[in-house]
């Protein structure tokens, strides 16, 4: 069987679909690095809300897909933007998710780690801004989950230079419990947030967040940068204290960071290791034994598609990954909280089921092509 596929030029084209998976299951907990994938939510479909009210959440679908990335070694990322944090998951939906999926990780001793930020306002003042990061920091270290102090929307509106963000990233530090990991989210991912760290000079910046470090290394447990230049992350890499972590959030060159130099190397915290979950725990297993080539050679191929989902728009590849779960049989639909399903193109979507079914991600091929022939018939393209 073959599946006409329509291409960005308006046309189709003819693509025969995979009919055997990669054969990936669990395996030992990885010794090497420390990786987390940023889960994505599932959205109720049979919920009545329209786009702009408060997301109607699947909770057992949610947390299933989390039980999964355990089950393959890996530490979840909660509550992150790949869980579509500040786009269409709202405080109150975040809060919720945190508490359901730290109780869940403690049952299944899997690893997880928790975004805090301030989205339960939408601007004010310095103390304001502290305060709501400080109820967030809360309710995640009462949950018993590592805190992500994740960039903030109102801090970059109402920061007036790079002392700001010294005073309100220290206040936290200084009473956080437990090391967090610090995330530096460009804009790329979130326009609202050009210019963190007090400027739009990323070398400026760059100094104002390791200056933030360096004032507290005993708080922070590492870093995660999110700014799709691995230039520039390596050269943070090396600068950072003794004892503080590098995870990599640069979806576009994860391999060869991870894989590291002579100088070190970054643990990861990455959405793209969503869809990947399997491939990539296989991955760094085989890095676990030292061999390099063997990693990449895993890893390598996924490129293609990390940087399909994650193209300009960037901030809307969450659309490609759900789409993917859905293929794949994590879920039984293709629905996003606040409707972001039609963030992506039909010729953007069947690319990436494209270069999915060609890395042999589905574990079940046959399901992916039926759902996708279902998918391309919804919107007119069926033969």
């Amino acid at each position: 069987m073959t599946l006409r596929l329509p291409s960005a030029d308006g046309g189709t084209r003819t693509y025969e679909p995979r009919t055997e998976p990669l054969a990936l299951t669990p395996g030992t907990p990885f010794t090497s690095r420390t990786v987390f994938a940023a889960a994505h939510v599932v959205a109720d479909p049979r919920a009545d809300v329209s786009p702009d009210e408060p997301a109607a959440v699947d909770w057992e679908a949610t947390l299933a897909f989390r039980r999964h990335l355990w089950s393959h070694g890996l530490g979840v990322a909660e509550a992150m933007d790949t869980a579509q944090r500040g786009m269409g998951l709202d405080w109150p939906g975040a809060a919720e998710l945190i508490r359901r999926s730290a109780a869940e990780a403690r049952g299944v001793g899997g690893r997880i780690a928790c975004g805090v930020g301030t989205d339960q306002i939408t601007g004010g003042t310095l103390p304001e801004i502290r305060a709501a990061y400080e109820e967030q920091l809360a309710l995640v270290e009462e949950s018993g989950a590592q805190a992500v102090l994740m960039a903030s929307r109102a801090l970059a509106a109402a920061a007036s230079g790079p002392e700001d963000y010294l005073d309100v990233y220290g206040h936290l530090l200084r009473q956080a419990t437990e090391p967090v990991i610090l995330h530096w989210l460009g804009p790329m991912f979130d326009p609202a947030l050009e210019g963190y760290w007090g400027s739009s000079d990323l070398d400026a910046a760059t100094e104002t967040f390791l200056a933030v470090v360096s004032a507290h290394p005993g708080k922070v447990d590492g870093v995660k940068v999110s700014l799709l230049d691995a230039r520039r992350e390596t050269g943070l890499r090396r600068r950072l204290p003794a004892g503080v972590r590098c995870y990599t959030g640069d979806d576009f060159h994860y391999p060869e960071l991870i894989a590291g130099d002579g100088h070190g190397f970054s643990h990861a915290l990455l959405g793209v290791f969503d869809p990947l979950g399997p491939l990539a725990a296989e991955a760094v297993r085989v890095l676990d034994t030292g061999d390099t080539a063997g990693f990449r050679a895993l890893l390598d191929p996924t490129v293609a598609l990390a940087r399909h989902l994650f193209r300009p728009p960037t901030r809307f590849y969450k659309t490609g990954v759900v789409l993917l779960a859905w293929l794949a049989g994590h879920q039984d639909h293709f629905t996003m909280v606040g409707g972001l399903q039609s963030a992506r193109s039909l010729p953007h979507l069947a690319h990436a089921y494209e270069l999915a079914d060609g890395l042999g991600l589905f574990p079940d091929p046959k399901l992916a092509e039926e759902r996708m022939r279902n998918l391309l018939s919804l919107y007119g393209v069926d033969r």
